[in-house]
């Protein structure tokens, strides 16, 4: 990183919540010396509480110029800027002592004084502040740059022993870039900013997943188009949502390869990598504010020069963006006439404002008539009728929205038989269809964006529709692999995974569209929640329907930092048992290691999925069930390797199966003591949430490597898988159909699992 410049004096913008909190209690601090000196200091007692204020106030500042200078000490980027404001602070810190101590002897000391070393004081400490922060956006960038060279290694693979390692790096690096992007989104103070962050981290997490299975069918099938067309996309997507951090972190910096338009990236991309791209507001809500504004400043700048102008160029831009609802193939003839009659009576009413402004000049008045007065309400009423008829035009669009879902989810279902049964001139007619789903779809998001009333909801509009009109079209692609190659289990499973982004996508567009119109009619949006979990009060295991309960962005960090934890430790496992299937071993056939892993890997999804809000798993007594099974399956298959165990020759590789092995009846006894472990309250409840996440987290990691050490024992000594059950371990009979118990459960059907997953594989 190249030498930094001081930070000038006008430059100590503050934009994170943590350096605001920091100065707080010293801004109390220092207001309570000022405010003293403004009243007459009559008694000895009051003298000494300042004189120890004023102490206080310097050892305070000592220790904390002595964090900043070891923070100096580890970064030789920002030494010299950091000693420098260490000194300074330490200066005014002294100086504020000595005028404290001062008011002892002579009660009538200058209150400017110590006003100047306050603002010395304060303007020192943060530039402290902002330096050691160029610290932490370091070690983000850092942390992003790790995960982005793991890209490459993984992108270059050729083999599927490779590959593993190199997924397994990438997901400690990506568990990394999670925790410090999470933190530093609720850190900042920005609400666009934090939507930003947000929607990258959103695209990061998701896209791991598809990264996985898109990888795989590559490795796969090497020579087919659409596989590869699926994996670069993937790749494509989360470079971009690594700029995006980039950009976000450095507050409008851009990265250099989003610089060079993001060199690879693919040439039907409808997003460009741009500053104008992400920063921009170029919404219809956005212009009609901005006239609004301007019309507004009318009445203290009585049309002055060059307000003629800047209110037509706003109104021209109205005008302008309104053309993406009257253009819309969805909107009715009535909304699409009602837009333009409006659009004309607002710029009558412009012309009415203008010429009363003429009148003034022509008068020469210097303040405000009745009849300008009248031609402004005038011009603002045509506003608001204009915006809430574009609200209702999208309230339109937007009712359609759980139909065409419901015909696209059909349609779905429709690709995968049609793949599966290489009819190719039914899978273009059918793609034909989809795409225009997408495209309605796509229209629907453009209009809540337009209309969303804050920066939060406009971006979480926009990215929708950028991930929407990306992923989509992949949907196909996948199909289309599929179709060429009907009898592959990888390509069938990547078809799945690209099929669920496609629902998580829906049930995003269903979100936005909700929270937009919400807003527009002036309800403020809850804060995220978990419907999981209960009201404080409720009994966190009853069965009964439990209604939503809020959580601090805390809370939630927590428990959605150990299931990105958990959804990565589940991929390498995947990864692993794939690599063992597609080898055409006698692994293969009859493999119950193999059937048990993945169907761990299943339920350790489907808790995931939870811990975002997503899912099949709705209350916290799915979550409890589902872990309960996961512990059984365990156990289950703790009972096949240690079977497994009694072939393998005495060795290192011996050894260290046993050692996870011995492991896992620990973690299964903990896992299963925290399920029944009854809990009042919803903070009992939270925690119980968490330990139980935790708990299947670190089961999941030592399930991992045993799994891993049984095929490595296989493959070096030449085992034989075949004839290894549960049956036979444990003397108790399990039907291959009931998925190691994950479909049990009180509605009889499976509580979750992951993407393309199937327990008889």
């Amino acid at each position: 990183m190249a030498a930094l410049k001081p930070l000038e004096q006008d430059a100590l913008e503050i934009k994170t919540k943590s350096i605001e909190q920091t100065l707080i209690p010293l801004v109390k601090q220092i207001s309570t010396l000022v405010t003293h000196r403004e009243r007459p200091l009559c008694s000895e007692r009051s003298l000494r509480a300042v004189a120890r204020v004023g102490q206080a106030v310097n050892l305070a500042v000592e220790r904390f110029v002595t964090v900043g200078e070891t923070i100096a000490d580890d970064n030789p980027e920002i030494k010299v800027d950091m000693y420098e404001a260490c000194k300074e602070a330490r200066a005014a810190g002294s100086a504020i002592e000595k005028l404290c101590e001062a008011a002892l002897e002579d009660s009538l000391t200058d209150r400017g004084a110590v006003v100047r070393a306050a603002r010395c004081l304060l303007a020192s400490v943060t530039r402290v502040l902002l330096l050691a922060d160029i610290v932490v956006v370091k070690q983000l960038l850092l942390a992003k740059d790790k995960v982005a060279r793991s890209l490459g290694r993984l992108e270059s693979v050729s083999n599927f022993t490779e590959f593993v390692k190199a997924f397994s790096q990438f997901g400690a690096e990506m568990v990394e870039l999670a925790h410090l992007t999470g933190d530093r989104q609720n850190d900042m103070k920005d609400e666009r900013r934090r939507a930003q962050m947000a929607a990258a981290r959103q695209v990061l997490e998701r896209s791991t997943m598809m990264l996985l299975t898109s990888s795989k069918t590559c490795l796969r099938h090497p020579d087919c188009p659409s596989a590869r067309e699926n994996r670069d996309t993937v790749f494509c997507q989360m470079r971009r949502a690594m700029d995006l951090i980039h950009y976000v972190v450095k507050d409008g910096v851009l990265d250099s390869a989003a610089q060079l338009g993001q060199a690879g990236g693919s040439p039907q991309d409808p997003q460009a990598s741009t500053q104008e791209d992400w920063d921009a507001s170029r919404t219809v809500s956005g212009a009609l504010k901005h006239f609004e504004d301007l019309v507004d400043m009318t009445r203290l700048t009585l049309l002055g020069p060059g307000c003629k102008e800047r209110l037509t160029v706003a109104l021209d831009t109205i005008v302008e963006r309104t053309q993406d609802f009257t253009d819309s193939a969805y909107t009715s003839h009535e909304h699409r006439e009602n837009i333009l009659l409006l659009c004309d009576r607002a710029k009558l009413e412009l012309n009415q404002l203008l010429r009363v402004g003429v009148s003034l000049e022509q008068s020469e008045g210097s303040s405000p008539t009745s009849e300008m007065e009248g031609a402004v309400l005038g011009l603002l009423q045509a506003t608001r009728d204009l915006r809430q008829q574009l609200q209702q035009t999208t309230l339109e669009q937007a009712g359609d929205l759980p139909s065409v879902v419901r015909a696209e989810h059909d349609m779905v279902d429709i690709i995968r038989n049609v793949a599966l049964a290489t009819d190719s001139e039914r899978l273009e007619q059918c793609a034909q269809r989809f795409h225009e789903y997408i495209e309605h779809i796509l229209e629907v998001c453009k209009l809540l964006r337009h209309i969303a009333p804050t920066d939060t909801l406009q971006v979480s509009a926009k990215y929708t529709e950028i991930n929407l009109s990306i992923y989509g079209p992949q949907v196909l692609t996948a199909a289309h692999t599929l179709s060429l190659h009907p009898t592959s289990k990888i390509a069938k499973e990547n078809l799945e995974v690209f099929a669920d982004m496609w629902q998580a996508l829906m049930s995003d567009v269903t979100g936005v569209s909700k929270e937009v119109m919400e807003a527009c009619q002036g309800h403020v949006p809850d804060k995220q929640v978990y419907m999981s979990l209960p009201r404080p009060g409720k009994h966190g295991t009853t069965s009964k329907p439990l209604k939503p309960a809020r959580l601090d962005s805390e809370e939630q960090a927590k428990i959605a930092k150990a299931g990105l934890e958990m959804k990565l430790i589940t991929s390498e496992m995947d990864a692993e048992t794939e690599k063992w299937q597609e080898s055409g071993s006698a692994l293969e056939e009859n493999n119950d290691i193999v059937k048990r892993a993945k169907n761990m890997s299943s339920m350790a999804f489907s808790m995931y999925q939870f811990t975002r809000g997503e899912g099949t798993l709705k209350t916290t007594q799915d979550l409890f069930t589902q872990a309960e099974y996961f512990a059984e399956e365990a156990n289950r298959l703790y009972k096949v390797v240690r079977q497994f165990s009694y072939q393998v020759p005495g060795s290192t590789h011996k050894k260290e199966l046993l050692e996870n092995l011995d492991r896992v009846p620990t973690y299964v006894q903990q896992l299963q003591f925290t399920v029944k472990n009854p809990t009042v309250g919803k903070a009992a409840t939270f925690t119980k949430v968490d330990n139980v996440i935790q708990e299947t987290k670190s089961l999941m990691d030592v399930i991992s490597k045993v799994v891993t050490t049984c095929f490595m024992c296989a493959n070096k000594y030449n085992l034989d898988f075949r004839g290894l059950t549960s049956r036979g371990a444990s003397g108790s009979p399990f039907r291959e159909e009931d998925g190691g118990g994950a479909g049990a459960g009180g509605d009889g059907g499976k509580l979750g699992g992951a993407p393309g997953s199937d327990p008889s594989i």
